[in-house]
């Protein structure tokens, strides 16, 4: 195998990668050369004290701010500063550190918000319900009513999202970025708020939607529990620099890591 082959090999089933990452408001650079490569299947953390730019990166990586320098691959495409409705369709779905659900609408309804943008029918088929625009919203019915089953909500798919228990609004928020059909999910924060057995839960939950559909989760999150429980890998940012990469074991043991959590 000649270099070029090994390149291209090594890179085959890399699903997100980012190049000298930055984004700078005013005078403050809040992410500074940030290098990501996360593989197909990979259950990555993105971690870091308060203020480390870890939410800026996924404002970055969905569109929401597009980079001051720097690229972002997902499966080898490059989609550095589209629309967040683009990335969305190409493949990345994300939830949000305060949740951000349609509270007025049922949890089966909040589902079927993330499909609506797999529906075949156009403007017209939904405006007058024609054939086709029914036996579409049928079609999506069923299929948000399996995802509810996965996070075992769907006991709850007609109560309004604003009646559910926290905990299960965390779950719903899952299930309906899961409901995009997405390559790479960013959970940003996923147990805040939560107790330990609902923490507990959600990683039971994380790792089965790893599994069971081949997902490639970047997460981001503060408890070291969750953290060490589930991720292979992890990148520290402070200051919005990276301050250590690696394997989950070695990255938490790093005194400069420790440091940065806990101060001197």
């Amino acid at each position: 195998m000649n270099e070029q082959e090994k390149i291209v090999s090594d890179n085959k089933d890399l699903v997100l990668k980012t190049e000298h990452l930055c984004i700078q408001f005013g005078g403050l650079r809040a992410v500074d050369d940030v290098n990501l490569e996360i593989r197909e299947g990979e259950l990555y953390g993105l971690i870091g004290p308060n203020g480390a730019g870890k939410t800026t990166v996924f404002n970055l990586l969905t569109g929401v701010y597009k980079p001051t320098s720097g690229k972002i691959l997902l499966n080898g495409q490059d989609i550095t500063g589209k629309a967040p409705a683009e990335i969305n369709r190409l493949g990345i779905a994300r939830t949000f550190q305060n949740i951000r659900l349609f509270n007025n609408l049922t949890v089966i309804e909040n589902v079927m918000v993330g499909l609506s943008n797999q529906i075949p029918c156009n403007m017209l088929q939904s405006i007058f319900r024609l054939p086709r625009h029914k036996a579409s919203e049928k079609e999506y019915y069923e299929r948000a009513l399996e995802l509810l089953k996965v996070f075992q909500l769907d006991e709850y798919k007609d109560y309004l999202a604003a009646n559910l228990p926290y905990g299960k609004q965390r779950k719903l928020e899952i299930a309906r970025a899961m409901a995009t059909n997405p390559t790479l999910l960013l959970l940003d924060e996923p147990a805040a708020g939560m107790n330990p057995n609902e923490t507990q839960e959600l990683m039971d939950d994380i790792t089965f939607v790893r599994r069971e559909f081949g997902m490639t989760i970047l997460l981001i999150e503060h408890d070291m529990r969750l953290v060490g429980g589930i991720c292979e890998n992890l990148t520290v940012l402070n200051f919005g620099t990276e301050l250590a990469k690696g394997d989950t074991a070695t990255v938490l043991s790093n005194p400069t890591v420790v440091k940065a959590y806990l101060g001197d």
